[in-house]
């Protein structure tokens, strides 16, 4: 049991994780993996040769970039480019270099809820491609698309690359698509990378990887509540758990508790009980085919223009517009 009477929150990550750790079965976002030290190991994550994603993904843009640009360059009229999760824009600036080379005119509009990253991503733009105009948002996707419906003037292309509206269910995703789809107008276009279904244990083996990449990724949520909230979790008294059932398509990321344990944080006045391995879910990394991504744009109300996908068909890129 834990305590009941819930305290005043001075942050959104305040109170979710008091919501998360006081429901049954417990649960943390996996939003909140990422700080200064998150984006660190995120980015060992994506040069991991277990985790395709990254590079079936940087294979398609690379060589499509041409027709792609065409798409979204439309009868030549300036457009503004908006990323979602644009984290360290190793596969977005393919994109942004070949604008620049073809003198296409749009600017780079990249969002991330963490401003680390976005700063750490303007910095290397700035010195690597200095021609991009670029504009930061700092905040979470649902914050932020109301800002892009806002945008006037030029024509929008919201990327939402590296499979990141698969740490959402159907529901939730087709919740979010209706909202992308009212953020953008007629001429606009949504690009969106999506991790196809594939043999059940190289999906495992993306998200479980032997050196503990992965683990200590999901585990610095235990340690940013540590540090940030006067939390006491051992991190080494949980387990990393990944599943995968190939029915559905979905991936699932736990932390197990290996003992029953108490764990206090200090800000939120809460004592938590864990009994021995229960769990802490905190991602779930879903897998689409096509048959599923139409059915989520007809109910979002989009429609599928294109899609670009690698020889062995492990990752598409769709493009979605009203």
């Amino acid at each position: 049991m834990q305590t009941t009477q819930a305290p005043t929150f001075v942050s959104t990550f305040e109170q979710e994780v008091y919501e998360g750790l006081t429901a049954f079965p417990k649960y943390l976002s996996s939003k909140y993996f990422y700080d200064e030290v998150g984006d660190k190991l995120f980015q060992d994550i994506m040069a991991m040769p277990e985790y395709y994603l990254t590079d079936y993904e940087y294979h398609i843009l690379d060589e499509n970039k041409g027709e792609i640009a065409q798409l979204f360059r439309k009868d030549g009229e300036p457009f503004s480019l908006f990323e979602l999760g644009a984290g360290d824009g190793k596969k977005t600036k393919i994109l942004l270099r070949h604008f620049v080379n073809q003198q296409i005119s749009f600017d780079y509009r990249p969002i991330d809820i963490s401003q680390n990253a976005l700063h750490q991503l303007e910095t290397s733009i700035k010195k690597e491609i200095p021609e991009v105009e670029v504009n930061t948002l700092q905040g979470t996707y649902f914050e932020t698309l109301r800002d892009i419906g806002k945008a006037n003037g030029r024509r929008k292309v919201i990327l939402f690359l590296g499979s990141n509206m698969g740490n959402l269910l159907h529901p939730q995703a087709i919740e979010f698509l209706k909202n992308m789809r009212d953020s953008i107008s007629d001429d606009d276009l949504i690009f969106m990378g999506l991790d196809q279904k594939k043999n059940p244990q190289t999906v495992l083996d993306a998200y479980n990887d032997k050196t503990g990449i992965t683990e200590a990724f999901n585990k610095n949520i235990l340690t940013r509540i540590n540090k940030e909230m006067g939390g006491n979790f051992d991190v080494d008294k949980f387990l990393h758990w990944e599943a995968y059932d190939p029915e559905t398509g979905t991936a699932k990321s736990y932390l197990v508790s290996k003992e029953a344990q108490s764990v206090q944080i200090e800000s939120l006045d809460l004592n938590v009980r864990l009994n021995a391995w229960e769990t802490i879910h905190t991602e779930i990394s879903q897998k689409y085919d096509d048959t599923t991504v139409e059915w989520l744009a007809n109910q979002a109300d989009l429609k599928i223009v294109n899609s670009f996908t690698d020889d062995k068909q492990w990752f598409k890129n769709y493009v979605f517009k009203k």
